[in-house]
């Protein structure tokens, strides 16, 4: 094929064009279909959590060990600081703003004092906060009843015979002695 010399170079401009506007339309299909997919980011829980239900428990004069036993060891103790525990929590995780909470707990010698810090949520709240988008349901009884028990032995084609009371005793097993008898 040949063009006349006065339309070739509108011809390869044209063709040029043609091309980085089909480049420049796959990159951003590009970013698009990549933006659909991220990278699997891991789980980061550091520290305690300390619930408003730990924090109520709390008590002026309650000793060191009262409070290590409502809240957990300490996530941070300064030998500068002896008088002062920090309970810090932190937890990020992909798709959930990240939490962080910190209380600290003041001793005047092995008394507690004061703790002061922030807002703590309810075991019940925090919880509802690490529901990440999955929905499992009601959560099943973890008890069965006799007639479900009934219903599965029959089900599973085990015996119907009820369970004794008490198990049966093996017969008690004689053992050579670890230790040769003294003179």
């Amino acid at each position: 094929m040949h063009f006349p010399p006065d339309r070739t170079p509108r011809i390869a401009l044209a063709a040029a064009a043609a091309l980085v506007l089909a480049g420049c339309g796959s990159f951003n299909m590009k970013e698009r279909v990549t933006g659909l997919f991220s990278p699997y980011k891991i789980e980061i829980v550091q520290g305690n959590f300390v619930s408003r239900e730990q924090v109520e428990a709390l008590k002026p004069g309650m000793s060191r060990q009262q409070v290590r036993d409502i809240l957990g060891t300490p996530l941070v103790t300064s030998l500068f600081h002896a008088d002062r525990w920090d309970y810090v929590f932190t937890l990020k995780r992909q798709g959930v703003e990240p939490q962080q909470r910190k209380l600290t707990v003041f001793f005047k010698g092995d008394a507690m004092d004061r703790a002061q810090g922030d807002t703590m949520p309810s075991e019940a709240e925090f919880v509802a906060t690490l529901d990440n988008k999955r929905k499992t349901g009601a959560i099943p009884p973890m008890e069965a009843s006799e007639d479900k028990l009934r219903e599965f032995s029959g089900k599973s084609g085990a015996a119907s015979t009820p369970m004794p009371a008490t198990p049966p005793t093996a017969p008690a097993a004689s053992y050579p002695p670890l230790e040769p008898p003294a003179r």
